[in-house]
């Protein structure tokens, strides 16, 4: 459920561009710093947006570090790090941890749980720092199950519970800027949640598994239904965005709003349509023969 703010690299400046991947580095090298390879494997586009967020709202002091790693290891790139960089660490990691929790607990997923054994005592650590952020998290969770066991159709309820999630973490601390910041992640994380389950629809119903759009999916305009409810979501981000004092990393921050999060959109969307016409053309192919 994770992946889905991430920018539009083809209408960013490589300027913009060296910006994002020094967050996204400074992310990853402080989730190996802070919890080894384990939690280095949980990073993620979405936490590196709340960097992005943060920073561009709080304007902190960071460092930048050039360095080598597996992914780029003969050429050194640059990562920047600041004070949210490890809190977005701290967050990729419990969304992580309780997520392979709740798949081991719903599917029985054997490397769900693996993976929640190698972070559990990484997450348990933080239950001291974030006490009140891993009560509501794993309280919702436990609800969004509960949804999925009754086959909950009811899309408000279910993104609605995730969107929960994402405003306790966007949420950093209690300021002017808090009502502004949890309705964004609210609206944000109903946006993940409800993505997640437009992609995964052909492979939940094959499989028999639970998925919130099940009803919806029979519409002869599916694809265009679930873009309108994806916009609406979009849209009371942007515009919680565009209210918050944010010069700084702003344009790439647009950039993911007004553009990156609709790449994988697309891409699904491109990927059912060429599934739709690969029956026609084997047709007109066997028939030519």
């Amino acid at each position: 459920m994770f992946g889905y703010i991430a920018i539009n690299k083809a209408e960013m400046k490589f300027r913009d561009f060296d910006t994002y991947h020094a967050y996204y580095c400074g992310l990853c090298k402080v989730l190996k710093d802070k919890y080894g390879k384990s939690g280095q494997l949980t990073l993620s586009y979405d936490m590196t947006f709340l960097i992005l967020l943060l920073s561009g709202l709080y304007e902190p002091e960071e460092k930048t570090k050039q360095m080598n790693c597996i992914a780029h290891p003969f050429q050194k790139h640059t990562a920047a790090i600041n004070q949210f960089t490890s809190y977005a660490a701290d967050m990729n990691l419990i969304l992580s941890y309780y997520k392979c929790i709740d798949d081991w607990r719903d599917e029985r997923s054997k490397k769900a749980y693996i993976n929640a054994r190698l972070l559990h005592t990484k997450a348990e650590n933080l239950t001291k720092r974030y006490p009140d952020k891993i009560t509501l998290i794993t309280d919702r969770l436990r609800q969004l199950s509960a949804c999925e066991k009754r086959d909950e159709q009811d899309l408000d309820k279910t993104a609605g519970l995730f969107g929960e999630i994402m405003a306790e973490i966007f949420a950093y601390r209690q300021d002017e800027w808090e009502g502004s910041l949890r309705k964004f992640g609210f609206f944000l994380g109903k946006f993940i949640y409800l993505m997640d389950a437009f992609e995964d629809i052909n492979d939940d119903l094959a499989n028999g598994c639970y998925n919130p759009l099940r009803e919806v999916y029979e519409r002869s305009d599916f694809n265009d239904y679930c873009r309108q409810i994806l916009t609406m979501m979009i849209a009371e981000c942007s515009r919680e965005f565009e209210m918050l004092p944010i010069l700084t990393h702003a344009e790439i921050l647009r950039n993911i709003l007004y553009s990156g999060v609709w790449r994988r959109y697309e891409a699904v969307c491109e990927k059912r349509r060429k599934e739709s016409e690969a029956p026609e053309n084997t047709a007109e192919t066997s028939q030519e023969n």
